[in-house]
């Protein structure tokens, strides 16, 4: 298995492949900024939370390249999506008990787990393969590298897109990989996303 391709996102930058394709300031500071600056039309991206815009933010970055989807030959039914996150969907929550004074939000409450930024991802690009979302103080590439290489080598899933999805207001702390089974690449490791994950 090897990483086909990654990003990385602060608050400072969005990188791809170790290549700087945005750079942050406060004119092009949040999703929404990013989302009219490259001109998407998704317009289910609105009704999202953070998490969720940032997530599907950085999995079409990651995704797309020159410009085709990186899974145009797989079966969708085989790609699988292994996300951590720390803070979760907290600035939904916290959106949400806003509302219980008055009428609580449908709207918002769907928001309030942080599993909906897999279900947002799934819709937009039809994988329909195993998915997990966990919970972690810190980016840990040891839990998430035992859980694909349980999905690719036993699970029949073919690629997985994996990674780590923390976001508030203040910070952005993102870096999201595609794993496949090519033969040439950045060999999919602990230590290989560690690296990259620090850089």
């Amino acid at each position: 298995m090897i990483i086909n391709h990654w990003i990385r996102i602060t608050k400072e930058e969005v990188k791809k492949d170790n290549a700087v394709i945005h750079e942050l300031s406060a004119s092009l500071s949040t999703a929404e900024d990013i989302y009219k600056a490259q001109g998407y039309t998704y317009l289910k991206f609105f009704k999202m939370d953070i998490l969720s815009k940032w997530a599907w933010f950085s999995a079409e970055c990651l995704l797309n390249c020159d410009n085709q989807l990186l899974y145009n030959s797989l079966d969708k039914n085989k790609i699988g999506i292994v996300l951590s996150t720390s803070h979760g969907c907290l600035q939904a929550d916290k959106s949400f008990n806003a509302t219980l004074a008055t009428i609580p939000s449908p709207a918002v409450f769907v928001y309030t787990l942080p599993n909906i930024m897999l279900g947002e991802l799934c819709i937009r690009h039809g994988f329909k393969g195993e998915q997990f979302c966990l919970e972690n103080e810190v980016f840990d590439p040891e839990q998430t590298h035992f859980l694909v290489s349980d999905l690719m080598e036993k699970r029949e899933v073919d690629a997985c897109l994996c990674g780590w999805v923390d976001v508030t207001k203040e910070e952005k702390d993102i870096c999201l990989f595609w794993i496949t089974k090519d033969s040439k690449g950045k060999e999919f490791s602990p230590a290989a996303m560690q690296e990259i994950y620090n850089n």
